[in-house]
């Protein structure tokens, strides 16, 4: 925060926020206590509190999570007209090392919180309100990763299980989850008894009705792969068991992305920033999503501020002569980091972000680190556009000497 608005500041509030109950510390300018108490989550014993701390001059309210279990109190307090900051948790962890003690509570931790306020105010972040669509936009984005790993989890254990009981037709089925056809098959007839004992037609009938183009090649490859084991294996009647419910688990959770998918597309589509962001090779309305979502509010300074942000800014480490070198850095907004890393990877496919690829491993950087260096690239690139307000254009080729 910059140091003009907290100049003005009369009290500082340091709430350490919890699921249930917070705890809140203020101070005065000159550091004196005003207040040490647990605080309910709830609207008015906060609006109570601030409003007889609002008494005493001007506050800066500041949290340590300003989203999630802690927007109760940084809407209130947006609300009635305080300051709102919160103190990032790396900046936190640091802090605390400099106060005496080596105890972790909730009224030490408001307590640090406050004075560093006081103390420190350039190591707070400004908390403004958020427009409806991008804070929509925050909730979506999480589900969508939930249900991405929940997907990814239950694609694997069905899998497992496949290789498990019969590894052939696991190397069959396993490469098609994603196609309902395979789903409805692996319910219908999940061990390789059920699937002989329907036999090939009814078989074909079953994939034909998702895959009527190659429910032929795929029923053949499937009896190809039960005449290829003819024992059975320990733990196969269960999988008759477990099978059918996982497939039905998967299909509903492909389901619920695809809800989700279209409500973000909505959203995105509608944002003011999505026809800038859209122009850009490789950014598609989920990465527009998140960035939206994960950048909203927030002001950087320079495309540097917003790449170290992101976590794509290269560490550098230096001791002597002894120790040279870059390091990827491992803080940054993982969210964020994330989705532009995935954008650069869709964007190999633009001749202009292939060119910068190819001319990264050519230096010997391994495909992770060129695809860092171009998400980077990309990061200065998109903070130009948005700042300029312009649509991508690709670099002009220098002319031919």
């Amino acid at each position: 925060m910059a140091d003009q608005s907290t100049t003005q500041v009369d009290v500082y509030l340091g709430i350490d926020v919890g699921k249930k109950d917070h705890h809140a510390v203020a101070l005065d300018r000159a550091g004196n206590k005003l207040l040490d108490k647990a605080l309910p989550n709830d609207e008015g014993k906060l609006r109570s509190i601030l409003g007889k701390l609002a008494g005493r001059g001007r506050v800066l309210l500041v949290v340590d999570q300003p989203a999630t279990i802690g927007a109760l109190p940084v809407a209130v307090g947006l609300n009635i007209g305080c300051q709102v900051a919160y103190l990032p948790g790396l900046t936190m962890r640091r802090v605390a090392d400099l106060h005496p003690g080596e105890a972790k509570t909730d009224a030490r931790d408001a307590a640090i919180i406050a004075e560093t306020a006081r103390t420190m105010p350039h190591t707070l972040r400004s908390v403004g309100l958020q427009d409806e669509d991008a804070a929509e936009l925050s909730m979506l984005c999480g589900f969508d990763q939930d249900l991405a790993a929940q997907i990814t989890a239950t694609s694997n254990r069905i899998r497992g299980l496949l290789t498990q009981i019969h590894p052939a037709l696991e190397r069959v089925l396993g490469k098609h989850l994603d196609h309902p056809a395979v789903l409805d098959l692996v319910e219908a007839y999940p061990t390789p008894a059920s699937l002989r004992q329907a036999g090939r037609r009814r078989v074909e009938t079953k994939l034909k009705k998702h895959a009527p183009r190659m429910f032929k090649r795929l029923a053949a490859d499937v009896f190809d792969a039960l005449d290829a084991q003819t024992v059975t294996v320990v733990g196969t009647n269960a999988a008759r068991v477990v099978l059918p419910h996982l497939a039905a688990q998967l299909r509903a959770l492909r389901a619920q992305r695809d809800d989700v998918a279209a409500q973000v597309e909505h959203l995105v589509e509608a944002h003011p920033l999505w026809l800038i962001l859209g122009s850009m090779p490789g950014v598609g309305t989920r990465t527009a999503a998140v960035f939206i979502a994960e950048t909203a509010g927030k002001h950087f300074a320079t495309a540097a501020h917003l790449a170290a942000y992101a976590g794509l800014a290269p560490v550098t480490r230096r001791s002597g002569t002894s120790i040279r070198g870059e390091t990827a850095s491992k803080r940054g907004n993982k969210r964020l980091k994330r989705a532009m890393f995935l954008s650069a990877f869709a964007a190999l496919r633009d001749p202009v972000s292939r060119a910068y690829y190819d001319r990264k491993t050519t230096q010997g950087k391994r495909h992770n680190q060129a695809l860092i260096a171009l998400a980077r690239r990309r990061c200065d690139v998109i903070y130009a556009m948005l700042r300029d307000g312009c649509l991508y254009q690709p670099p002009t080729p220098a002319p031919a000497t």
